[in-house]
């Protein structure tokens, strides 16, 4: 178990008081982390300090710009294989089932592929497991990081902490592939409103990019079931 996924849940996460008041001790999780680069691990503390220090509202309103009103920043990882059609909703019953194949269940507003809600799903597990499912993901956490890198964005050091961590570095074909898919403006509200009415965008190949629930399953039959715990996708500690 370990819990700079959840430290990392919580900076991923709608910024509250509440969620606010547990920074100082996510900052310190992963200011211990020997397995982050130091440059990381200090943009991880300048991104704390940052969210905590912040108008709430105005903290509010950046983390919506950006992953709410952004698709191609969206944080539910299989929005960007499946876009809204039919398959995301096959992939996502068969990421429940794995949650609930090891005592984990979610709350009705909580989607199983929503990063946060993944990453607290990696907190219950033993390191190496936790590391090898991240590496399913690797192609579209090097994508967001490398589109938040182009904004300037602060939150980048999340992605390159997860990108640190993964068990497996991105598949440089399929990161191609995502990253070639353009990257939306949410300053243009007439293609933002069309982008968003279309049911079936796809982010890239159809087998890669995202943890596929075949290969997670796959991977978590061998492994020990971890203690019940349940993830919460406002990252709570």
């Amino acid at each position: 178990m370990t819990l700079s996924y959840r430290a990392l849940a919580l900076l991923l996460s709608y910024p509250t008081e509440a969620t606010r008041a547990l920074l100082p001790a996510a900052s310190e999780e992963l200011a211990d982390d020997a397995r982050l680069p130091g440059p990381i691990r200090r943009a991880l503390a300048r991104l704390c300090e940052e969210i905590a220090a912040a108008d709430l509202y105005e903290a509010q309103e950046r983390y919506v710009w950006l992953f709410d009103r952004t698709r191609s920043l969206s944080l539910n990882l299989y929005e960007h294989v499946h876009g809204e059609s039919r398959d995301r909703g096959q992939a996502m019953v068969a990421l429940l089932e794995l949650y609930r194949s090891k005592g984990l269940e979610l709350s009705a507003n909580e989607l199983p592929d929503h990063l946060p809600v993944f990453l607290e799903f990696l907190s219950t597990l033993p390191e190496a497991e936790a590391a090898s499912l991240l590496g399913e993901a690797a192609h579209v956490i090097s994508a967001l990081g490398e589109r938040l890198h182009k904004r300037g964005s602060a939150y980048r050091a999340v992605f390159g902490a997860l990108t640190a961590l993964a068990g497996d570095p991105a598949d440089a074909e399929a990161l191609a592939a995502l990253m070639n898919e353009p990257d939306d403006n949410p300053d243009d509200l007439e293609a933002m409103d069309k982008l968003w009415a279309e049911t079936a965008v796809t982010f890239g190949p159809s087998d890669v990019g995202c943890p596929r629930a075949e290969a997670l399953v796959n991977a978590m039959n061998a492994g020990p079931a971890p203690a019940r715990r349940r993830p919460a996708a406002q990252g709570a500690a």
